[in-house]
């Protein structure tokens, strides 16, 4: 039986998929690479490319932060439902943090399961 870790798609996984699989798939994650600690910052994620029909489409996208320095993480931040056809495949949040982490983004396609991707956030 394998891990549920096991079971999502992160960068080093997709690798061994079909290009045109993780291109449209992958989540896509728009942040800064630096903030001043304390600052708010818009975070947007978003699948590109991707079918939005109730047979085939990401129904939630969500957003973590694993924290530099922290005993437990990751922390959950947001989570945005998605009904097809109807909302578009992508989220913004808005943050505030203090220190610096990685932002971890997990979107769910009903077909294909559950896809990962990262950005470093460094504070300043």
């Amino acid at each position: 039986m394998k891990k549920f870790g096991e079971q999502i798609y992160t960068p080093e996984v997709e690798d061994k998929l079909a290009i045109s699989k993780r291109e449209n798939h992958t989540p896509r994650i728009e942040a800064p690479k630096e903030v001043k600690a304390g600052e708010v910052f818009a975070v947007r994620i978003y699948i590109q490319g991707h079918p939005n029909t109730v047979q085939h489409s990401f129904r939630w996208i969500e957003l973590y932060f694993y924290e530099t320095g922290r005993d437990f993480n990751p922390i959950f931040v947001a989570r945005a439902e998605l009904t097809p056809e109807i909302a578009e495949q992508e989220a913004s949040f808005k943050l505030k943090l203090n220190k610096s982490g990685v932002l971890y983004a997990l979107a769910y396609c009903n077909l294909h399961g559950l896809w990962e991707n990262r950005v470093e956030i460094n504070i300043v």
